[in-house]
């Protein structure tokens, strides 16, 4: 596993796909301090960015000042948390621990997100690694690191050289410090961080009394609360990885987060064979389904989970799915069918 369809870091011939989209919102919605009046709670809008990517938040709320003050409280959390989980800041803790090797003291979110991330580790027998920063280096590197494009991968030589540095089990966590085992070694959490961020802002929302709300964070990762104020549900249409302009599913949330994830989101290559989602146990790009939507209360969970089906065996994935509390999976497979699990 590694930098899901969010992710920053995008070389030139890379492609950034919206994997989502929040429908039922009136066409042309205005930015945060501008009302529609269609109710007598105002629907307001803010358009920022979280790890890199585009993001949105939808409220409603009675007076244009407080939502403001609101939603520059959200603005402030991503700030902290990008300052903690983003891998393109070189002031952040992931990218301190990458450089050093470990970090003293960690911040409680770090803590937090690394022991769910062992978790998943376990559940999937490995498959889901946040140690797989080596093999996105090299496959980079590989592909657009000369002058001119590559069509086929890194030599199976460099490969094996790089997995061994991929090793969740080398990982050890507590209060005092985070290490890594090996020298070279490095997590991403690009699969995971942008679901925990959205959690955090839909608590900050909550905290503030805001009961209507949806948090479109990273173009992957939608959490609703409530409804509109006329009482419609918030509908997010799932895009179509085999035809980006058009629609696989339509879906209602109501105190429900959905995440997507998929190779299509940062391909290496046009073809798509060598893409974002690593298997760890080969090195090579997963590619038991096309794209993963996962449905879960928590956004954290939810973003973790999609990322983690799309590079475990499918014989395992469903198990995996089944041992968190009330989550569901939509999965494309690669000849186009669409699979509901748990089966």
């Amino acid at each position: 596993m590694t930098h899901d369809a969010k992710t920053p870091h995008c070389g030139p011939a890379m492609t950034r796909r919206r994997a989502m989209t929040v429908m039922g919102v009136a066409t042309g919605l205005p930015w945060i301090g501008v009302a529609d009046r269609s109710d007598t709670a105002l629907l307001y809008r803010w358009d920022g960015t979280s790890l890199g990517s585009p993001s949105r938040l939808l409220l409603h709320h009675h007076d244009r000042a407080t939502a403001s003050r609101i939603v520059g409280d959200c603005a402030a959390e991503i700030e902290r948390l990008e300052r903690i989980f983003a891998l393109y800041r070189t002031d952040s803790e992931i990218a301190r621990l990458n450089r050093d090797g470990h970090i003293d003291f960690p911040s409680v979110d770090l803590l937090t997100v690394l022991s769910l991330c062992q978790v998943l580790s376990s559940l999937s027998r490995g498959a889901f690694d946040v140690s797989v920063q080596p093999l996105w280096t090299l496959y980079a590197t590989h592909f657009f690191g000369g002058a001119e494009p590559r069509a086929e991968g890194p030599s199976p030589h460099a490969i094996e050289l790089v997995r061994k540095l991929v090793d969740w089990q080398a990982i050890e966590l507590s209060p005092r410090r985070i290490s890594l085992g090996r020298a070279g070694m490095g997590l991403t959490l690009n699969g995971i961080a942008q679901g925990y961020i959205t959690d955090r802002v839909m608590n900050i929302l909550r905290e503030h009394g805001c009961d209507r709300t949806l948090a479109n964070m990273g173009c992957s990762e939608i959490k609703a609360v409530g409804r509109h104020a006329d009482g419609r549900p918030w509908r997010v249409g799932l895009t179509d990885p085999r035809q980006p302009d058009t629609f696989a599913a339509r879906v209602d949330l109501f105190d429900r987060s959905v995440c997507t994830s998929g190779g299509y989101g940062t391909k290496f290559e046009a073809s798509g064979r060598f893409h974002h989602l690593f298997d760890p146990v080969t090195g090579a790009s997963a590619n038991h389904y096309i794209a993963v939507s996962v449905f879960a209360s928590e956004a954290v969970v939810a973003d973790a989970l999609s990322t983690a089906l799309c590079v475990t065996p499918p014989e395992r994935g469903t198990t995996m799915l089944t041992s968190f509390h009330d989550v569901s999976g939509l999965v494309t497979l690669p000849d186009g069918t669409v699979e509901r699990l748990p089966r």
